[in-house]
């Protein structure tokens, strides 16, 4: 369930936006992360809260853990998923904005 929403929303949409962004840049300096890293580790990120929360939620339905835990883990994935979420609307409304500029 939650695969399906991260491969169709926010995976998708960032490693896209992501190679629309990187193509005719100079590369990083060297050191510091380029912004499609950054980018990847922020899907990563938000990839794996997701599915710890899922494996956490399902250890819960066994008895394995206190209720405690699992709001603790959904709550965590839930602020990264709201982050992952304004960051890519941000990026969308700089490139509408850019789109709009006059040549």
């Amino acid at each position: 369930m939650i695969n399906q929403l991260l491969s169709v929303s926010t995976r998708n949409a960032l490693s896209k936006l992501s190679e629309t962004v990187t193509q005719g840049t100079v590369p990083a300096a060297t050191g510091q992360p380029s912004f499609d890293n950054v980018l990847s580790q922020l899907a990563g990120s938000v990839s794996g809260k997701l599915e710890n929360a899922e494996a956490v939620s399902m250890k819960s339905m066994t008895g394995d853990l206190p209720t405690r835990d699992v709001v603790n883990a959904v709550m965590d994935a839930e602020q990264s998923l709201q982050t992952a979420i304004a960051i890519r609307d941000k990026i969308v409304q700089a490139y509408l904005e850019i789109s709009r500029m006059p040549i």
